[in-house]
């Protein structure tokens, strides 16, 4: 009797977890509605300078042709501005174009995330490993440095240093605070795993062959923790996005006339009544966005646990 071929295997050679992932992430329809946005949004802020040539709008260029002077600033038509020209209306009172306001935003948003997810991956991975690894004493500082961090709540502590330090350079300080607050999240479950893997078998035996410490670290822990920072890393992004635009919405994030959009939707508290529009825009990025990148990384969470069991 023929045993059929497994639909994992192609030429006799087993699909890799990768290729499993991939494969349940293609049929998830959540999944790829996510990462098609995500997509999206990535290009808009790489092409950002593309879509201003194009359009003929920088993101801080005025445009008083498009606002009514004699009603105090509020965009000509009744959707904000929406216009062949603009095709996402402009700004009330200086007329400056959304969609490039948006583009520019998201590559601020983005940027400051992705800078403050590494910061903060580098800083986990390393000094939950080195706690899960070495523990004694080495297990102790860190996890009171961990717990002291952590008993902070952090977004006051954020509001407040950032309070207090210069304007200059905001993006960067943005990523460093964010960091510094984030870490201990991520350290908490690399030491979790690190200390139970440095117990297993095939590292008893590398230890037992001769293997030095960071061949023990490279080769045999940290492969193994693979999955699970892809995952987490996935899931701090939202969560990072989130808190910038929060922080620029206070206005102690990204400072004008740098675009952002938690700064966009504060400037548009005073206009819901008469230009609904100038919030709904850059409020439905956000909110797609973070909804995307929380959808996305809940997927690949689930797909990664179903290609490990299989």
């Amino acid at each position: 009797m023929t045993v059929a071929a497994h639909p994992e295997q192609v030429a006799g050679v087993p699909a890799t977890s990768g290729r499993r992932v991939t494969r349940l992430l293609l049929r998830d329809w959540a999944a790829v509605l996510s990462g098609a946005y995500l997509t999206l949004i990535v290009l808009m802020a790489i092409c950002a300078p593309l879509i201003s040539a194009i359009t003929g709008h920088g993101p801080n260029d005025f445009d008083t042709a498009a606002v009514n002077t004699d009603l105090g600033g509020v965009p000509h038509g009744s959707l904000g501005g929406i216009s062949a020209d603009h095709l996402f209306g402009v700004e009330p009172q200086n007329g400056r174009d959304l969609l490039a306001r948006i583009a520019y935003g998201a590559r601020v948003s983005l940027l400051i995330a992705a800078s403050a997810t590494v910061l903060t991956t580098l800083l986990g991975v390393v000094l939950g490993m080195l706690a899960g690894f070495y523990q004694s004493w080495v297990d102790q500082v860190i996890c009171r440095i961990m717990d002291f961090l952590m008993a902070f709540p952090a977004l006051i502590f954020m509001i407040a240093i950032l309070s207090a330090l210069p304007q200059g350079n905001r993006p960067v300080l943005l990523v460093v605070v964010i960091s510094v607050f984030g870490w201990p999240y991520l350290a908490r479950v690399v030491r979790g795993q690190t200390m139970t893997l440095v117990n297993r078998e095939f590292v008893e035996a590398a230890r037992a062959s001769g293997a030095s410490t960071g061949a023990l670290v490279f080769k045999e822990i940290l492969p193994n923790l693979r999955s699970s920072l892809i995952v987490m890393t996935t899931l701090a992004v939202p969560g990072y996005v989130g808190t910038e635009a929060g922080l620029s919405f206070l206005g102690i994030g990204v400072a004008p006339p740098t675009p952002s959009w938690g700064q966009m939707i504060s400037s548009s508290v005073g206009w819901y009544a008469v230009d609904p529009m100038y919030f709904a825009i850059p409020g439905l990025f956000l909110f797609l966005t973070v909804l995307s990148m929380t959808v996305f990384g809940d997927r690949l969470r689930t797909a990664f646990d179903a290609g490990e069991a299989s």
